[in-house]
């Protein structure tokens, strides 16, 4: 059993029953001209997780790690894109084109993941139609094909895909930890009060560590 110092209380997991879920790190969400920047936020709160992000793959990767990534995204027909989805985000909204293609479309340049943070074979893609990682996803049956029991969650944004793949994490009995600075919100207040809300009551969704600790404790 490995053990890292984390918040409420230091938190206990085994390799070989640990997976890391590095949630929507795409060029949408990230880079400038993407959804995000075109909804007017500051693409570049996000693009402070992307080092913590990688020091925490790397390490991940070193010590054997199930690495899973996913993608939030929809068919080209958008067929699985629900009404009241298709409406959000006033002026700009999914399916339509941008400077990276049309937005959060499966195959579209916008799509795909930052190069910094790419997949390596072997590792495998999940592509989600909606914000949790298990919603119409088959990510509970390959964590349970493989023995997963704890998950380590990276990736974007703090208050919404990642908060809810925590939670529902939670309700299907993994023991779940958010690292802290490699997740992001474009509204830092966003940013903190999710975390407090993971950790809060005794670790009541998870537990919250910072990149360093975790690296290190998967290095150890």
């Amino acid at each position: 059993m490995k053990t890292l110092d984390a918040q409420p209380f230091s938190f206990k997991f085994d390799l070989k029953s640990t997976a890391l879920i590095m949630i929507d790190m795409q060029r949408d969400f990230i880079e400038p001209g993407g959804f995000g920047e075109m909804l007017g936020n500051d693409v570049s709160l996000l693009r402070s997780a992307i080092a913590p992000c990688k020091a925490v793959l790397d390490a991940a990767r070193r010590s054997g790690l199930l690495v899973i990534h996913t993608r939030e995204g929809h068919r080209p027909d958008l067929a699985d894109l629900h009404p009241a989805k298709r409406t959000r985000g006033g002026k700009t909204f999914i399916g339509t084109d941008g400077p990276m293609g049309r937005i959060l479309v499966r195959g579209e340049k916008g799509h795909d993941f930052i190069p910094e943070l790419y997949p390596i074979e072997g590792e495998p893609i999940l592509d989600k139609p909606g914000k949790g990682a298990f919603y119409e996803t088959d990510l509970h049956l390959i964590l349970e094909a493989n023995g997963i029991r704890s998950l380590i969650l990276c990736g974007v944004t703090t208050e919404v895909c990642v908060n809810t793949t925590a939670r529902e994490a939670n309700d299907r009995g993994y023991e779940v930890l958010v690292v802290e600075d490699a997740v992001a919100s474009y509204f830092p207040e966003f940013h903190r009060v999710a975390l407090e809300m993971i950790r809060a009551q005794g670790a009541i969704v998870g537990w919250v560590a910072r990149s360093a600790a975790v690296s290190s404790a998967l290095a150890g």
